[in-house]
């Protein structure tokens, strides 16, 4: 190109530039004023005219050096800085394009006067002007609809992975329903056939009583025990409403394990010496005072001890409270009873479930409720079993329990 284009060039350039704000505002009248860009009337002048001092001045640069290439990177930038703002202001992408087509078309219409102001600035200056121009406004158009468009995907994925955890939560949550719904329908089922046998087991003692004076004796005692089994039943499932319910923070105390050692054992001797079993109790000596709530640790093992005694008919029960490494210590019960088997494993820490094939009285939640204790008193519990050679449960213990809604010492 001559000098003279140069020249001419450089003066468009220059003139473009001081007719910047009136440039401007020609073009935001038109903006506000046309029908197809719904959302400029929700923008305040700033806002509509955020990016455009900046694509602005790159436009002149292109003009003066000819050459778009070297502007790119500021071009682009002003450009997806102007998407991505549109977008966050809500513009539609024909909003967009349609802008930015009227600033296209505010730049050629100064052009056309310039060059009809200024009989130096030829045919071809002009041609070659409104070409430039129009080359960096579709880049600028192509640059901000992509970034737009970026907006709107991150924002559909967002949302799409807002849709899917919801969904997750939702499944899960209709899971624990039908879980709560299945478990009702358990202990109704439960406590009606204990019922039943109850009232079954209840008639043949009045039944054997009135028929004959001299049994009498003995259908009392059957009656009795009957109303044990049912005291029994109710009492588990009271304390298991209790520990599902008590969301109070967890109270922390020391205290002596050789105490609660002792009274573990006092409590279970005349119970293990009814049914002609041996009750062993090992005491670490090293142990001596922790920091946990004495109350559910006694809960726990108390529900151990008696679970032991209840399915052990021979041999002897094993009450066992040693250190370990860590800072830790483990209670651990141990039984010669019936054991379980491999099949039920699995599931006899669940509410209601016990052991296949067994007629002992109860609801099934002594070892849920261990459980739930347990994870309360972040203790670590494992146990090993075996059809027809006994149990044995351990739950390992922290030195000092930190109740997780208290605040760390400063």
């Amino acid at each position: 190109m001559s000098d003279t284009s140069v020249g001419g060039s450089n003066g468009l350039a220059a003139a473009l530039r001081e007719q910047q704000q009136a440039l401007t505002e020609q073009w935001m009248k038109l903006v506000f004023g046309d029908q197809e860009v719904e959302h400029s009337d929700q923008l305040t002048y700033r806002q509509l005219a955020d990016h455009l001092p900046g694509i602005f001045e790159e436009i002149c640069v292109v003009l003066e050096s000819h050459n778009m290439r070297d502007q790119e990177g500021a071009i682009e930038r002003n450009a997806r800085q102007h998407g991505q703002w549109r977008w966050k202001q809500g513009y539609r992408i024909d909003e967009l394009v349609r802008e930015l087509d009227l600033f296209r078309q505010v730049l050629l219409m100064a052009i056309g006067d310039y060059a009809g102001a200024h009989p130096d600035f030829t045919r071809a200056d002009e041609e070659h002007a409104r070409l430039m121009t129009d080359e960096v406004v579709s880049f600028v158009t192509l640059a901000s609809i992509r970034e737009a468009v970026g907006e709107r995907d991150r924002k559909i994925d967002e949302y799409t992975g807002m849709l899917e955890r919801a969904n997750y939560e939702l499944t899960l949550r209709q899971k624990l329903i039908s879980d709560l719904y299945e478990t009702r329908m358990q202990i109704t089922r439960r406590v009606a056939h204990d019922l039943r046998n109850f009232l079954n087991v209840f008639s043949t003692a009045l039944q054997l009583a009135s028929r004959s004076p001299a049994k009498r004796d003995t259908a009392l005692g059957l009656a009795n025990r009957q109303v044990a089994d049912m005291a029994t039943l109710v009492d588990e499932i009271v304390e298991y409403s209790k520990v599902l319910g008590d969301d109070s923070v967890l109270t922390v105390e020391a205290f002596d394990l050789v105490g609660l050692f002792d009274e573990l054992m006092q409590s279970c001797r005349l119970a293990t010496e009814a049914k002609g079993l041996k009750l062993v109790g090992q005491l670490d000596p090293s142990l001596g005072s922790v920091a946990s709530n004495r109350l559910k640790v006694k809960q726990v093992a108390l529900n151990l001890l008696s679970n032991a005694i209840k399915y052990t008919s021979s041999g002897e029960i094993l009450l066992s409270i040693t250190a370990v490494e860590g800072e830790r210590w483990k209670l651990l019960v141990a039984d010669t009873g019936t054991g379980i088997g491999v099949a039920d494993q699995e599931r006899v820490f669940e509410e209601f479930e016990r052991a296949a094939d067994d007629d002992i009285p109860g609801a099934g939640l002594g070892l849920a409720i261990v459980k739930e204790l347990s994870r309360a008193l972040e203790g670590d519990l494992r146990f090993e079993s075996a059809k027809g050679r006994g149990s044995v449960f351990e739950i390992t213990f922290p030195m000092v329990l930190v109740p997780k809604d208290s605040a760390p010492p400063r």
